[in-house]
């Protein structure tokens, strides 16, 4: 029987905070110009900065330590090769053709009509684009405190002074096992998996076992578990495939409990179920397995492994997939700590004149012939076929995590949006077909992914029973329950009824 998989386990780092108001535009012409000026002085010196960020107050939950050495590089290569089918074969394995992991119409919903001119792009108006339907915020439910085993609403759990995954264990195991919760009539202020658990009717409590094995592997070699440790990866696509919990719902049990069910309790339940019950994923991208890769003169990634994303392919990628297709998809930057596993929202971008600086609204107002590019700094690079270069200065829009609350009711407003900006040029044909391109940053998206439309997270054992509102989850599930959280996977059904419930 499984009690600990390595492969449940996402690298995330969390940024809490509340709700994002739009900040000013990092697209004007004076940005782009210093920018440009920076980067033709010091070409090696910005392509290793940052990209710019905007209202995120970030927290680093990877050591000091970690990121200095680049340990933490090694640390995302670990859920990524799992992720990519080449640990336990989550997904079928990409190929191994390049051109195939960069293709955009691989992963774009409407790939069967890729929009890849950036004039025709142009004339229809696809310079900024944001999801009429925003993906929701969530936590993302760290191993250290139990994941969904977390009593995250009971402020008594916060008495111990070092706070790690044996104290939240110990609380929630020893001091205050779930009968006190149920004798005294306080069933809402359960972890989420312990709801759920009730819910089913499982009285051995066989999902938030699993949560807390999730994290004793960890501690039992190490004394402590990583801060970085946990489920981004199942909640960045439940995001935008599961609808926003509106409201919270009182539901029935098997046997009898009556559970109210909060927002952020039937997020993490989504959550866990795409975490470790997702189907195949769509992705284009690379993966860098090197701490320290080769540059040139100019700061320039030279190892083609380390590249990762070509600008060409993501500029396809954003553009039909939230400009055309009008859905989301997840964003991961390799080399940025901050950053992993987020769904995007919108983007809004500029051209400009690579040799000038100067921005435009167009692309044929902002490109420059190839050959009369003379401070190109990646001449050596281009596709043969180049015969103009266009600059391309993108905002982009994503979601980052936010802390689990009772909140009785969810919305936009209580998300927390952010903004980071990616400076890199397209090169094109002379029809303006967009051919690649090089970034102007070498902290940039590494790959890209996202499910099929109308993709569902199937749990291994998923009896389709009719659970009618007002009446006890029928007692049929709980055995399924009981056997899916071997895998720490709830009920697919169950799980997608409180969505509905709730999302109405």
């Amino acid at each position: 029987m499984k009690t600990y998989r390595p492969t449940l386990i996402a690298l995330c780092v969390a940024s809490l905070g509340a709700a994002y108001a739009a900040p000013a535009s990092d697209l004007d012409q004076a940005k782009v110009r210093e920018f440009l000026e920076q980067f033709h002085r010091s070409p090696a010196a910005v392509m290793d900065q940052q990209p710019a960020k905007t209202n995120q107050a970030a927290v680093a939950l990877f050591s000091a330590e970690a990121i200095k050495s680049k340990q933490y590089i090694e640390q995302k290569n670990a859920l990524r090769n799992w992720m990519l089918g080449n640990g336990q074969g989550r997904v079928g394995a990409r190929s191994a053709i390049q051109t195939g992991n960069d293709n955009p119409a691989r992963l774009v919903d409407n790939g069967n009509q890729l929009i890849s001119n950036i004039h025709t792009m142009d004339e229809q108006k696809l310079t900024s684009a944001k999801l009429s339907e925003q993906p929701w915020s969530d936590t993302y439910w760290p191993l250290y405190n139990g994941s969904l085993g977390n009593r995250y609403a009971d402020s008594r759990q916060w008495n111990y002074p070092t706070a790690n995954w044996k104290d939240y264990w110990t609380f929630a195991n020893q001091t205050l096992p779930v009968k006190n919760y149920i004798d005294a009539n306080q069933i809402n202020l359960l972890s989420p998996s312990e709801k759920y658990d009730l819910l089913v009717g499982d009285d051995s409590y066989g999902l938030t076992l699993q949560m807390w094995n999730s994290g004793k592997g960890y501690f039992d070699r190490n004394g402590s578990v990583e801060a970085w440790m946990g489920l981004c990866h199942g909640w960045a696509p439940a995001a935008y495939v599961l609808p926003r919990p509106k409201k919270s719902i009182e539901v029935t049990g098997v046997n009898g409990h009556k559970i109210t069910f909060y927002p952020s309790d039937i997020k993490a339940l989504g959550t866990l179920l795409w975490a470790n019950a997702s189907p195949s994923v769509r992705f284009v991208g690379g993966r860098c397995n090197v701490k320290d890769p080769a540059k040139d003169t100019n700061g320039r990634i030279t190892d083609q492994n380390c590249f990762d994303n070509n600008p060409g392919s993501w500029h396809q990628t954003v553009i039909n997939q939230i400009g055309v297709s009008k859905r989301s998809f997840v964003f991961d930057a390799t080399y940025d700590y901050e950053v992993w596993n987020q769904p995007v929202l919108g983007y809004s971008y500029v051209y400009f004149n690579p040799e000038t600086g100067q921005t435009f609204n167009t692309a044929k107002e902002a490109l420059i012939a190839k050959a009369a590019y003379t401070k190109d700094k990646f001449s050596k690079y281009r596709n043969a076929a180049t015969q103009n270069i266009v600059g391309v200065r993108m905002q982009l829009s994503y979601l980052l995590e936010t802390s689990p609350s009772h909140a009785t009711e969810d919305s936009p407003n209580r998300d927390y949006v952010t903004q980071t900006t990616y400076t890199y040029d397209l090169e094109l044909d002379a029809s303006g077909k967009i051919i690649g391109g090089e970034w102007y940053g070498n902290r940039h998206p590494d790959f890209v992914w996202t499910p099929a439309p109308n993709a569902r997270a199937l749990s291994y054992y998923n009896p389709s029973l009719t659970w009618t509102a007002g009446q006890a989850l029928p007692a049929g599930y709980k055995q399924a329950a009981q056997s899916s959280s071997r895998y720490s996977q709830p009920v697919t059904n169950v799980v997608e009824q409180l969505f509905r419930w709730s999302s109405q």
